[in-house]
């Protein structure tokens, strides 16, 4: 049964100068469930100008009168088989009505890109016990488990000895360094939970899109002359956590049991700490079938956040 909205209700999709009400909406239903806003201005703002994302047709807002009480969208990467959507709102039946434009555009997507299915991702707090199983009641299911790890840094942080043999390049803003990192991630991350490949060029561009990114904060480790690990940092979480964040933290399978990803997250704490952050920040699967969550524990880092992931196939 389709959803209907109140008949105080209007929507239209958002503009990018809608950034700011989007922030104060996500930030009043995030503290609500987990005490703070966990989302910033730059956030929105790099969502509503997500290369590919198309706000006419990707996303909607909802008002009751002039008050924002929703917004859904859906996000495309790669051969779109697999899509992110986000929906946020205090009211059920908004929600109800978000999702079922969200799962329509999603099977649009599917026709367009010649597939029989596509698997859409929310994210939800796993504190949110209410929208959880609200979830599960529209045929999602948990996909995975996802803890944001942090380390707090009291001072100054030694550097760590780089492992021999491995020579460190920094701040690699040059094409062939971004391509290199490229292919890394792709090989490292071929097959894990929501990972979908993405084209040189479309992955660069969304890169660069991130306000909070630049390329000064790519390292890659090479053994032999190849690029075997690569790392890569933005400052998404320094204006509301003064942290440093690792984005990505890729290791190729050839090169794993030789210490680079624990030197990689050592030699970014003392990165981090010389900068005068607070701490570090990063987000693990915890059913990566790599050890990364070992990893990260034995290295002092702690989870701090939990978030599960739900997932729901949607049919052209």
């Amino acid at each position: 049964m389709t959803a209907v909205l109140p008949e105080t209700h209007t929507v239209r999709p958002p503009t990018r100068e809608d950034a700011q009400a989007i922030l104060e909406l996500v930030s009043a239903y995030n503290t609500s469930v987990i005490g703070f806003a966990d989302y910033t201005l730059e956030d929105a703002e790099d969502e509503l100008s997500e290369p590919g994302f198309d706000l006419a047709t990707d996303s909607w807002l909802v008002f009751d009168d002039d008050r924002l009480v929703g917004y859904g969208a859906v996000f495309g990467k790669g051969d779109h088989r697999d899509l992110d959507i986000d929906i946020v709102t205090a009211e059920v039946d908004v929600e109800r009505w978000l999702l079922d434009r969200v799962l329509d555009r999603a099977a649009g997507f599917a026709r367009e890109y010649g597939h029989a299915a596509v698997q859409v991702d929310t994210v939800n707090y796993q504190a949110d016990v209410a929208r959880r199983d609200r979830f599960a009641g529209y045929g999602f299911e948990r996909g995975t488990t996802f803890h944001r790890m942090r380390i707090d840094h009291a001072g100054q942080v030694a550097a760590p000895d780089v492992p021999a043999g491995v020579t460190v390049r920094r701040g690699t803003p040059d094409e062939t360094s971004q391509r290199a990192a490229h292919d890394v991630l792709n090989a490292a991350f071929d097959g894990q939970f929501g990972f979908t490949p993405r084209p040189f060029e479309e992955w660069k561009a969304s890169q660069e899109n991130h306000s909070a990114f630049d390329w000064s904060q790519l390292t890659l480790l090479e053994l032999d002359g190849e690029v075997v690990a690569m790392r890569l940092c933005n400052d998404q979480f320094v204006e509301d956590e003064d942290c440093g964040y690792v984005g990505r933290l890729a290791v190729l399978e050839k090169a794993r049991g030789k210490g680079l990803a624990k030197f990689l997250l050592r030699d970014q704490f003392a990165v981090d700490a010389a900068a005068g952050r607070t701490g570090t920040i990063l987000h693990v699967d915890t059913n990566n079938p790599t050890p990364a969550l070992g990893v990260y524990l034995s290295v002092g880092m702690q989870a701090v956040l939990v978030m599960e992931v739900w997932r729901r196939q949607v049919s052209a």
